[in-house]
């Protein structure tokens, strides 16, 4: 056994496993003596503690002596393993995973060399320098091919950016590492932002809006006029334009105006700032379809 495997108690919990959680993530393992699945798993996790080398710590609480610990975190089968980052749990899994499963997990949990690079790219982005912001998130990629959220992050730079060429290459980055990604709901989001941008295909707003006074059942220059907004990030606008489409004629173009108001309700699901306009226009088109 390695100096970063530690048998932990009730009474020691919170310092060795809440309060170091928040240096270093602590994954806490739930066995028992009469377990067979725990005797496969712990040697395993005692390896992978000393391979490691300190990236994390292995703490193992028997849960017959530590009924109470036990209960406090819904262990109802053993091995139960639960990871802690920050004094919260983060994440879990029960049985005797296979070695790369559980390389897997703790992958996921251990600070990304490549992290000060994406915070760097990020500071740029937010100082207004896209293109050098995308240059440095995708060193940050080159560094750490399995940063998921360097991805996500090169792709929203990208549409931020808002070139052809940006978004040819967000659309085919995301395609690559959509369905491998934990946060499927910012892949989803960031997939809706594409297909608008697609749709909106450069438009002019003030020319659209210029022909929507000309013509009030000109959808089609409403459905581009929306996303155009959309991509403005003036969602209550978009949101009014498709809505209107829906009113106007709730069949045009295959439900064009309903389906891109539900994925502008996708986009912005990832986003809680905007749960009560999306509640608003929840309602709003169902009562309009019923």
């Amino acid at each position: 056994m390695s100096q970063y495997a530690i048998d932990v108690s009730v009474v020691d919990f919170d310092e060795k496993v809440l309060a170091a959680s928040r240096r270093v993530p602590v994954i806490v393992d739930f066995w028992a003596p009469w377990c067979q699945p725990c005797r496969i798993l712990k040697p395993i996790l005692e390896k992978l503690a000393a391979e490691y080398s300190g990236k994390f710590i292995l703490a193992k609480v028997n849960s017959d002596e530590n009924q109470e610990l036990a209960m406090r975190y819904g262990v109802r089968g053993i091995p139960a393993v639960k990871a802690f980052v920050g004094g919260e749990l983060v994440d879990e899994f029960t049985g005797a995973l296979p070695e790369a499963q559980i390389r897997e997990f703790l992958d996921r949990l251990i600070p990304s060399p490549a992290e000060p690079l994406r915070r760097a790219a990020l500071d740029l982005a937010a100082a207004g320098n896209l293109d050098a912001a995308r240059q440095k998130m995708a060193e940050a990629i080159d560094l750490d091919p399995r940063n998921d959220t360097a991805y996500l992050d090169f792709v929203q730079l990208s549409l931020d950016l808002g070139t052809p060429e940006a978004l040819s290459e967000a659309t085919e980055l995301l395609s690559a590492v959509a369905d491998r990604v934990r946060d499927q709901d910012r892949a989803a989001a960031l997939m809706a932002r594409i297909d608008m941008a697609k749709t909106a295909n450069g438009a002019d707003v003030g020319a659209l809006q210029a022909r929507l006074e000309r013509d009030a059942n000109d959808h089609e220059a409403r459905l581009q006029l929306a996303n155009a907004l959309a991509l403005r990030q003036d969602y209550q606008a978009a949101l009014e334009q498709l809505l209107e489409i829906v009113r106007r004629d709730r069949k045009w173009n295959d439900e064009a105006g309903r389906k891109g108001m539900l994925k502008l309700f996708t986009l912005l699901s990832a986003q809680p700032q905007y749960d009560d306009l999306v509640r608003a226009f929840r309602i709003a088109l169902a009562r309009t379809l019923n």
